[in-house]
């Protein structure tokens, strides 16, 4: 008897994002498709802008108003989210789908010890009862690497150091017991060493627990480091989809290849590193046809009027019309 292979940890199809405003509607993300399989770590790159934590903030059913979805679908662990409410969504987000920020100050609770709130959260997602939740709440801080778990636990965020303090909000994200974790920018605020400890701390926590992550960042470094597959995107949309070490040696988007020309490699000498020209256009200004088309050194005359949509390509996908079988 065959079993079902068991749902993607995430599935988002045609995703786009709007907020109304007095001039208009601005479009955020347009027609965003993602997957991410349990034990797989997507990275998300691109520069500010284009649409990665948007992504993340819709997955997490966080979007600011007035912005909300506007098409599309959000898959998490087979589950659609995209169309419950407020209230059905706040028992969603810990149980299923976890979330790390940049600052994990803005995660933690000042006035209460990290023991209080991992135990407030256990409790929330599981039928342990306080007891339970606490044994269980130092043994996701030893899971973390923190050490002397049993006396930490009731110290107060104040008293880690930041690299610590970031430990603490995974073992928050994985309270719970999510299928999915949004991960956004979460080593930006920390030295390298740190960095490269929380990076590993991630990798090997994702294999462990089989969650799917979603990794927001605009260091192609901790993806290359991290990542399992990586989806490149520009102005709201994914413009390269691919395996790490396939995007990052085989750039097909010329977007992509200016993002990796303009990283310095050890070893290699060259005079001077590639830079993108411009900059990333406003919400209302995306230019007709490809939104790339006035920064791209290959463009054409169809660039201009025909926006390319996600295509496969080898065992990737890429939006380009230099990869539709035409001409640019």
């Amino acid at each position: 008897m065959s079993t079902a292979c068991p749902s993607p940890a995430l599935e988002v199809k045609g995703l786009s994002v709007e907020f109304p405003t007095r001039r208009g509607i601005l479009t955020a993300l347009s027609d965003v498709s993602l997957t991410i399989e349990r034990g797989e770590i997507l990275g998300v790159v691109g520069e500010s802008g284009a649409g990665k934590s948007m992504t993340g903030m819709a997955v997490l059913g966080l979007l600011e108003p007035p912005g909300r979805v506007s098409s599309g679908e959000i898959r998490i662990g087979g589950k659609r989210t995209d169309n419950l409410s407020d209230d059905e969504m706040e028992s969603v987000r810990g149980r299923m789908v976890g979330a790390i920020f940049q600052d994990p100050l803005t995660s933690l609770n000042p006035l209460f010890s990290v023991g209080q709130q991992l135990v407030e959260t256990i409790r929330l997602h599981s039928d342990r009862n306080r007891t339970e939740a606490r044994v269980h709440a130092v043994n996701l801080l030893k899971q973390v690497g923190i050490p002397g778990a049993e006396e930490r636990i009731d110290h107060h965020p104040h008293q880690f150091s930041g690299g610590m303090r970031q430990r603490v909000v995974i073992a928050l994200a994985l309270a719970g017991n999510p299928q999915l974790i949004i991960a956004d920018e979460p080593t930006t605020a920390l030295d390298v060493s740190i960095q490269a400890q929380i990076t590993t701390l991630l990798r090997r926590l994702c294999r462990e627990q089989g969650a799917g992550v979603m990794l927001v960042t605009h260091d192609m470094g901790v993806i290359a480091e991290t990542a399992d597959r990586v989806a490149v995107m520009y102005a709201g949309r994914v413009i390269e989809v691919g395996a790490v070490e396939d995007v990052l040696a085989r750039p097909k988007h010329p977007y992509t290849r200016g993002l990796m020309g303009s990283i310095p490699a050890l070893g290699a000498r060259v005079e001077r590193l590639t830079q993108i020209d411009g900059a990333m256009p406003r919400l209302n200004a995306v230019p007709p046809g490809c939104a790339f088309n006035p920064r791209c050194p290959e463009a054409g005359s169809r660039c201009l009027q025909v926006r390319p949509t996600l295509m496969p390509e080898g065992q990737g996908a890429v939006a380009c019309l230099l990869h539709d079988g035409g001409v640019a």
